[in-house]
């Protein structure tokens, strides 16, 4: 515990003692001493002793407690008035506390029974749905690249609105599908595959259908998307365009090309190994990455591109279709995607509307072609009859004894997906 130093007293030393006592006779007396609480505390203004608060007083708030202070002081000398106070000095606190006092305004307090704040919200509510709907900017633009293009016309009444059940859906982009749709037609030009079967030395049509025929296989035991798949294809064919390929590098650019499409579009996509083991160890890990490499350079890192079933979507809804009516378009999409003769003759966009209208022929759809078909694929009824004609005899053989390829035949004779390849196959019409 700490303790305090005491001075010793020098009691001989007289001259301290008479030091002593006159600081105590000039001491002040202990009963006039103001509490240490109050030092600093009050204010005099006026005769008035105002208390500040704890706080910094600035010079708005002064004001305000020197004239809460005047006005508690002129209600107390109303009610206790002094003779000896001047008039002008009375009439001024009650002035100040004029100006200080404020009566707060009465509460107005409504009653509403239940039945009159449910009406009140009904009225809110049809207030609510009586307001004219603001336009979205996006709205707006998208108006006018439509007045800028010349697509302004309204379309006939017998044109069905595809898109009107998708204008909450904002994965569907509503608002730019056109404009997306369009854009695919342009650039389907561009990257369409040419006849390069003659600068292929040691590769023939059959072989292409061959590996396109084991790629689908592969593709439907990974479980794939049909993205991947006609993504694939396609860059095998455009590969083939612009890079002559050995016959034993075949398969390695058909398992390359499906690795590459599968990092593009799938979510999980396979391994290496897992080509590795489902080519037999035909090939290695390094080679597999190495033809990579390869496909990547020479297309330019190309990937997005419009594919059939880019189209093929979109015209399958513009149908109106049913289960039985989008898988034979499917159907009838892979056998012609399996001919090397249909890739290259026809557009992406001309195959996936021939599969639509074959497929509706085969299912004996009436009408077989409409004006919601004709304005979304942007393709008559006349236009499609040649390639249509195509698919529905790769249907007609499918199922014959020396056909060797059944891969598409019998993924689409299970019942899963409505089995299809099982109907007779249709009849087109040789003119419209």
């Amino acid at each position: 515990m700490a303790t305090r130093a005491i001075n010793p007293q020098n009691r001989g030393d007289g001259n301290q003692m008479e030091g002593h006592k006159q600081q105590k006779k000039n001491a002040p007396d202990a009963h006039n001493r103001r509490a240490l609480v109050n030092i600093g505390n009050l204010v005099t203004v006026r005769g008035v002793d105002v208390k500040l608060p704890n706080r910094p007083v600035t010079r708005g708030f002064c004001a305000q407690l020197v004239a809460n202070a005047q006005a508690k002081a002129a209600a107390e000398n109303n009610k206790k008035p002094l003779d000896g106070l001047a008039p002008m000095a009375v009439n001024g606190a009650v002035e100040a506390q004029k100006k200080v006092v404020v009566k707060p305004k009465p509460k107005v307090v409504i009653e509403i029974s239940p039945d009159t704040e449910e009406q009140a919200q009904k009225d809110a509510r049809k207030k609510h749905h009586n307001k004219k709907k603001a336009n979205s900017l996006t709205s707006v633009l998208t108006a006018r690249s439509k007045a800028a293009c010349g697509l302004t016309i309204k379309p006939e009444d017998n044109v069905v609105d595809i898109d009107a059940a998708d204008a909450g859906n904002e994965l569907a982009a509503v608002e730019y599908v056109e404009d997306i749709y369009r854009f695919y037609k342009d650039i389907e030009a561009e990257i369409r595959v040419c006849d390069y079967m003659e600068s292929q030395p040691e590769i023939n049509q059959k072989m292409r259908s061959i590996l396109v025929d084991w790629l689908i296989e592969v593709h439907h035991k990974f479980e794939l998307l049909p993205e991947t798949l006609y993504l694939t294809v396609n860059i095998v064919d455009r590969f083939l365009s612009v890079k002559s390929v050995p016959r034993r590098e075949l398969q390695l650019l058909g398992i390359s090309a499906m690795l590459m499409a599968s990092k593009y579009e799938e979510i999980w996509a396979p391994e290496v190994n897992d080509f590795v083991c489902i080519s037999d160890k035909a090939y290695s890990h390094e080679q597999i990455l190495k033809m990579e490499k390869t496909i990547l350079g020479r297309l330019e890192w190309t990937l997005t591109v419009a594919t059939p079933y880019v189209f093929l979507v979109r015209f399958i809804k513009a149908s109106i279709a049913d289960k039985e009516m989008e898988q034979m378009a499917h159907f009838l999409s892979e056998l012609g995607m399996m001919h090397y003769g249909v890739a290259v003759m026809f557009s992406p966009s001309l195959v996936s509307a021939s599969a639509v209208y074959a497929a509706r022929c085969t299912l004996k759809k009436t009408p077989a072609w409409d004006a919601t078909l004709q304005l979304h694929t942007g393709f008559s009824e006349a236009q499609l009859l040649e390639c249509a004609k195509l698919l529905t005899g790769f249907h007609a053989t499918a199922a014959a004894a020396d056909n060797k390829l059944k891969v598409v035949y019998r993924k689409y004779s299970n019942p899963e997906r409505a089995a299809v390849a099982l109907l007779p196959s249709g009849t087109v019409p040789s003119t419209c």
